[in-house]
């Protein structure tokens, strides 16, 4: 995935209207609602705001026309085709209104130059996993892993069969199942140890949330 190294900032006017962009890496819901903290202005007009982890995404207009803030930052965000990856636009009124049209310009238009300063580099997501199997299947266990790339981590053994802790890249995962169900017949036994699901919460206020399905 591409994601961004430390954070950016950019401020540019529009119409007496001062536009502050910060943009920042987020691994949580946690580091969202703490980057959030840290960069915006209780006494501004606004902070608008969106971020993208994975497949979840969550947008904020802060009191701007519904449509004009948050998800121009989002789409900001996914064109430049980032993950794990928020931006906060504090907007300070300077008297003139830009009208809908001139609002989604002003937001998507700061985000993406702020994401145009920021280091991008890009990152292999790993999820940690455990896999558990009766001794008949040792082998065929270790054959999926090894094709799958996995990272074999701690490995223990019992009266009825052995566990093992692993990880592999995360978008390999799904394989990595399918095939531990064919060749164990089904009788292998994996969960998640760590991954990013669940339902989050957002930065306070009024929120939307876009569940790609």
């Amino acid at each position: 995935m591409k994601t961004l190294i430390g954070t950016a900032t950019l401020e540019t006017e529009i119409k007496r209207s001062r536009f502050v962009a910060h943009a920042g890496r987020v691994d949580s819901t946690e580091d969202t609602l703490s980057f959030y903290e840290r960069v915006a202005d209780p006494s501004a007009t606004h902070n608008c705001w969106a971020w993208r982890i994975a497949d979840r995404y969550r947008f904020n207009d802060d009191g701007e026309p519904g449509g004009t803030a948050g998800r121009p930052i989002l789409s900001a965000i996914e064109g430049k085709a980032l993950d794990h990856a928020m931006v906060v636009v504090t907007r300070y009124f300077g008297g003139t209104k830009l009208g809908a049209g001139g609002l989604v310009r002003a937001y998507s238009g700061a985000a993406a130059r702020c994401l145009d300063q920021a280091r991008i580099v890009d990152v292999e997501l790993r999820l940690e996993f455990c896999v558990e199997a009766g001794f008949d299947w040792t082998g065929q266990v270790y054959a999926v892993l090894e094709a799958c790339g996995a990272h074999k981590r701690e490995e223990n053994f019992g009266n009825a069969g052995f566990s093992l802790r692993a990880d592999l890249p995360r978008d390999r995962f799904a394989r990595l199942c399918t095939l531990l169900g064919d060749a164990t017949r089904g009788e292998a036994r994996v969960r998640k140890y760590s991954d990013d699901a669940g339902d989050p919460p957002g930065p306070s206020g009024a929120d939307s949330e876009l569940d790609p399905g």
